[in-house]
């Protein structure tokens, strides 16, 4: 973990896993999955990205797929269960948009959530999410 508090964007409109530092965002049928900025930040900058491949089937809490960060290699745990339908190419061949925009260009997978109804009720919403943050990082500069 970084000496340094984190400083960062925690953008409202999205849902949060506070156990695997993720983020979701409902659209229709499916659902954009990435990392969220606290996440980047405690792994340390992303310099590889690689998805499980499209129609895996992700359960909760397991590897949608895996980062490489300068130090290590770490699974991606998925915030809800979904069936992939695409990774993100772009974050794949030039991960460091993960580290410069996680929550727009820098998703991760796009999938179709299998047990949404059941799952949502454990994500966080944007403030839920920052007063987590917060208490983790007491010295933290959240936008």
């Amino acid at each position: 973990m970084s000496p340094l508090p984190f400083r960062g964007a925690i953008p409202d409109g999205l849902l949060y896993d506070a156990e695997h530092d993720m983020w979701v965002k409902r659209d229709g049928d499916e659902a954009l999955i990435g990392a969220t900025a606290y996440g980047i930040f405690r792994a340390g900058e992303i310099i590889g990205f690689t998805a499980k491949p499209r129609g895996a089937e992700v359960d909760r809490g397991r590897g949608l797929g895996t980062v490489e960060c300068a130090k290590t290699v770490l699974a991606v745990r998925a915030p809800i269960s979904f069936v992939l339908i695409a990774a993100n190419e772009a974050a794949e061949e030039h991960p460091a948009i993960l580290n410069r925009d996680p929550y727009r260009a820098g998703w991760m997978v796009r999938g179709r959530p299998t047990a949404w109804d059941a799952q949502q009720a454990g994500l966080l919403d944007a403030a839920a999410y920052r007063d987590h943050v917060a208490r983790i990082e007491p010295g933290a500069l959240i936008e």
